[in-house]
């Protein structure tokens, strides 16, 4: 029998071997001195290959290393196939579609918390016991470990379409209930306060942020195009998030807001700073450019304002739930306060502001 009979070719100082495998017929190339003790040493090991294919404990990779195949082929390896080999193959397929804050939220969740952790752990090790006692000790919100949860339960879930594994272990693995904080409105003379600490454009910001709703992000995003001052409104389009623009997540989230007397006093002033620009609304006092995220305004113009007025650090976006609550308490309809708020429902406003609806008597 031949070389070639026995599934070998010789090419002058290399010879191709050929197998099947997974039902795919394999061909790699071996680079082997012109001796028929090196070529009877090429029958042995693929031999050696058809038996561990036989059995079911052939590592392609192991015996070809550098074979595209072979790093194809450990995919469908459970027990081979690593995690961290296998979040990195499923980022690089979907970064294409994923927004860029949303790229970057994985990007940290991959590489500074998944692969640390189980990266060199194969598929088939993982278990939900692991992923549950890693969690328990996890230093942070409820709601983060949600998120950084989220690659992995996608890249298993592929897997599991793709019929590679025969069952999830993250479906054993239930979200943690995320804490709804509390609103802690500001009050009308808190509000004053705060304000009387601020000047011009800084001003002007916070001063729009507590008589409109919007989130920080809406508000750096805010464009002159977007408002109508004579028909007493604005239109919320888009969110700046991490340097980028981008349109709001949902339909209720794109919305039209009534202004309140406040706000369009506001942009009527505002009008001084930035109006002929025709773009963003809002400029940072500092660079006379629009604000690039919302870290400036916490920490150049929020936190030192309410230090100055000797007031209980609040999180800027209770700005938005003192919007809501002043609403709600002269006895707006929670429908109505909804839709300025960009909330799907008034269930939220419920759940969330019902102890500022007024009890019908």
């Amino acid at each position: 029998m031949d070389a070639r009979q026995r599934g070998i070719t010789i090419r002058g100082k290399s010879a191709q071997i050929s197998f099947t495998y997974h039902g795919v017929r394999c061909r790699e190339l071996i680079p082997i001195p012109p001796t028929k003790t090196a070529q009877k040493e090429l029958a042995l090991k693929l031999q050696s290959i058809k038996y561990e294919i036989k059995i079911g404990t052939f590592d392609y990779l192991r015996h070809f290393p550098y074979s595209k195949k072979a790093h194809e082929f450990r995919k469908t390896r459970p027990d081979r196939y690593t995690i961290g080999e296998a979040l990195k193959n499923w980022l690089q397929r979907n970064q294409v579609k994923l927004q860029p804050s949303t790229l970057q939220d994985y990007n940290s969740a991959i590489y500074h918390h998944l692969i640390p952790t189980f990266g060199e752990l194969t598929i088939a090790e993982l278990t939900a016991s692991k992923v549950k006692e890693w969690l328990s000790e996890l230093p942070c919100s409820n709601k983060r470990k949600s998120n950084i949860l989220t690659p992995l339960r996608q890249m298993f879930e592929e897997l599991y379409h793709d019929e590679v594994i025969d069952k999830n272990p993250l479906t054993r693995v239930k979200n943690l209930p995320a804490g709804t904080r509390e609103p802690e409105p500001f009050t009308q003379e808190e509000i004053a306060r705060i304000l009387n600490e601020l000047t011009g454009q800084a001003r002007n910001l916070i001063q729009f942020a507590f008589y409109s709703g919007l989130r920080t992000s809406e508000l750096i995003a805010l464009r002159w195009q977007d408002v109508e001052l004579e028909q007493n409104r604005i239109f919320v389009k888009r969110a700046h998030v991490r340097g980028q623009l981008k349109e709001t997540k949902t339909k209720s989230g794109k919305r039209e807001v009534m202004l309140q007397s406040q706000a369009k006093e506001v942009l009527l002033d505002q009008l001084n700073f930035t109006g002929k620009l025709n773009e963003a609304v809002f400029h940072d006092p500092h660079t006379n450019k629009p604000w690039k995220n919302d870290q400036p305004i916490r920490k150049n113009v929020w936190i030192p304002a309410l230090e100055k007025a000797g007031i209980k650090y609040r999180n800027p976006y209770q700005t938005r739930h003192t919007f809501a609550s002043m609403l709600l308490s002269r006895g707006e309809n929670p429908l109505w306060v909804a839709q300025q708020m960009g909330h799907k429902d008034w269930g939220q406003i419920i759940k969330i502001y019902g102890r500022w609806i007024p009890q019908s008597k």
